[in-house]
This record gives C-alpha cells, structure tokens and sequence, in this order.
C-alpha cells in the first residue's frame, strides 16, 4: 500500500541533505561519476573535517554511496536521478529569475514615464 506520508518523509530528507551549498556542489561534481574524497575537498577547496561532516550527511541520508579503495574512499550518486531534481531547481530558479528581471523591466519604464 502507498504510504504518502512515508514519501513525504523520503522527500524532506533528501532536502535535508541537500541544504548547504556545499553538499549540492558535491553532487553536482558526482553528476559526472566517482570521486575520491581527496579530489572533492581539492575541487572543492574544503577542509578535509569540513569535507567529511558533509560527506557524512549525504551518507546518512542515502544519497552518495562510498567504496574504500587502499587508503582512499571513492564516492559516488546512490541513484544518478538525483541530478534530474537538481537540473528541475535549476530551471525553476531560471524562470524565477526571467519573472524578476521583466518585473524590473516593467518598474524602470514605469519610472522613465514618471520623470
């Protein structure tokens, strides 16, 4: 049976996750495949704590999945779809955008007229 309140849940958690700019800036470089938790805190230009905690948070909630390797943990997107929301908020915030600046438009030739 469909549990909605259970996806709701789902949901406010992979937002959760998502809440700092530097976890979207991590998926966002995992879009592309595996990384090593080194070449994210380079790329990313972190502390290696500050990486962690972060990385910790997307684990926790399901999002990227990690492989040990020697010394080194790689990680990569629990599921690429993840990048489709991301592309989705994207757009959205595109159009947000567009809506302002013809808005603005709309005020200054409003002001000109008024002068």
């Amino acid at each position: 049976m469909y549990d909605a309140n259970a996806l709701r849940r789902f949901k406010a958690d992979i937002f959760q996750a998502l809440a700092h700019p530097t976890r979207i800036a991590m998926v966002e470089l995992l879009r592309n495949g595996e990384f090593s938790a080194g070449k994210l805190i380079e790329l990313l230009k972190l502390e290696q704590a500050n990486a962690s905690q972060h990385l910790s948070v997307l684990r926790s909630k399901q999002v990227v999945v990690g492989r040990k390797e020697g010394n080194q943990v790689f990680y990569s997107l629990r599921d690429p779809a993840l990048i489709e929301v991301l592309d989705s908020l994207r757009r959205y915030f595109q159009r947000h955008i567009a809506g302002v600046r013809a808005t603005l438009k709309k005020i200054s030739k409003l002001e000109a007229r008024e002068r």
